[in-house]
């Protein structure tokens, strides 16, 4: 984990958090990594590994690189998790873990099994949560609230009733608050 901890140090940008600013994806895969640990009293080494490289150097392959719109932002995203699953894999072998811990590790970063796997699952509640945790309020105040309730819902649809739980319990401000609760009735009135 050192390793992977030491790549994500390289991070040239920031994230404030606890009224301390720290490379964003090292805070990031921290945070990650603690709800995983909340979400999943007895996690494996391998999704405990993919918790903190799920976004390995992410900043190496910027959103603004690819075409703006839905379709640019898809293939930014398959592209990423698949570089995150590679990189990650030479780390781990370089580090003397196995192919097979290696191959599980980039399965649960590229997300292979959401909805059936259980770990992958966990990954993506834990993604989830640090975006509502860490990101919601700077997202709020830049965007309309239909396309952050939006945004929300789509959050939420790919979450467990757990992490959907998990996300009520998140300290927020009452703006914020209020978007997620717009999001969950909106959602509700979907099913």
């Amino acid at each position: 984990m050192a390793a992977i901890d030491a790549a994500n140090a390289e991070d040239p940008n920031a994230l404030s958090y606890a009224g301390e600013s720290r490379p964003k994806e090292l805070l990031h895969s921290e945070l990650v990594w603690r709800w995983v640990r909340q979400l999943q009293p007895d996690p494996s080494e391998a999704l405990l590994l993919a918790a903190r490289a799920h976004h390995l150097r992410r900043w190496q392959l910027p959103r603004s690189d690819y075409p703006e719109g839905r379709v640019g932002y898809l293939r930014w995203r398959k592209e990423l998790q698949l570089r995150h699953a590679r990189e990650t894999g030479e780390i781990l072998r370089t580090a003397g873990y196995d192919d097979e811990l290696a191959k599980r590790v980039g399965d649960i970063i590229r997300k292979r099994g959401l909805g059936r796997d259980a770990e992958v699952q966990t990954l993506e509640d834990a993604l989830c949560l640090v975006f509502v945790e860490t990101q919601l309020g700077d997202f709020a105040t830049k965007h309309p609230d239909e396309k952050v309730v939006d945004i929300l819902m789509k959050s939420l649809k790919k979450m467990s009733e757990r992490g959907r739980e998990a996300a009520g319990a998140i300290a927020l401000s009452a703006a914020e608050r209020g978007l997620l609760a717009r999001a969950v009735a909106a959602l509700s009135a979907d099913d």
